[in-house]
């Protein structure tokens, strides 16, 4: 095939839309409906609730399936032992014993705790993944990959805005 300077620009358009739009998917939130499931939770509040406890980005991400920005949280460079728990409702997530540097800028884990999490498939942006969010009360934290480390295979990479952590005593 032959590229004349017309494909060429329009293949470069294309790159320089893709890379301005890029740092934008990261930071949207998700659709305009609630990040749970359609299921009922331990732990539930009206959205007027939600606003009024979570911070602005906190609430982005656990009620309207955003992500935050990789390399934004502290989380991602925390390494005592301890516990990291959602931070809409404090239910322990994973221990601190199950996380990895993933190197993808956000914390991540190999196993949750036990019942500690829930998955849906997420078929934004054009493909399919699977979501995880917390059995407690349905927030979005973040999506779980099979290419993580021994033993489970898994990475759960996590939205450190949508986690606390605890240091154990």
């Amino acid at each position: 095939m032959n590229l004349t300077r017309r494909h060429f620009l329009g293949l470069g358009g294309a790159a320089a839309a893709a890379v301005g739009i890029a740092p934008l998917l990261v930071t949207r939130s998700g659709p305009a409906q609630a990040a749970a499931p359609a299921a009922s939770f331990p732990y539930t509040l009206t959205d007027a609730q939600w606003q009024e406890r979570l911070t602005r980005e906190q609430y982005q991400v656990l009620r309207r399936d955003g992500t935050e920005r990789p390399y934004s949280s502290p989380l991602n460079d925390e390494h005592r032992n301890g516990t990291f728990a959602c931070a809409g409702c404090e239910h322990p997530l994973f221990s601190s014993s199950t996380k990895f540097d993933s190197g993808t800028g956000w914390p991540s884990f190999w196993q949750p705790l036990p019942g500690a999490v829930g998955e849906t498939r997420d078929r934004s942006f054009g493909m399919t993944r699977t979501a995880v969010h917390c059995a407690n009360c349905g927030g979005h934290l973040g999506h779980v990959f099979d290419d993580g480390p021994r033993p489970t295979g898994l990475r759960y990479c996590m939205n450190g805005v949508a986690m606390t952590f605890t240091p154990q005593a």
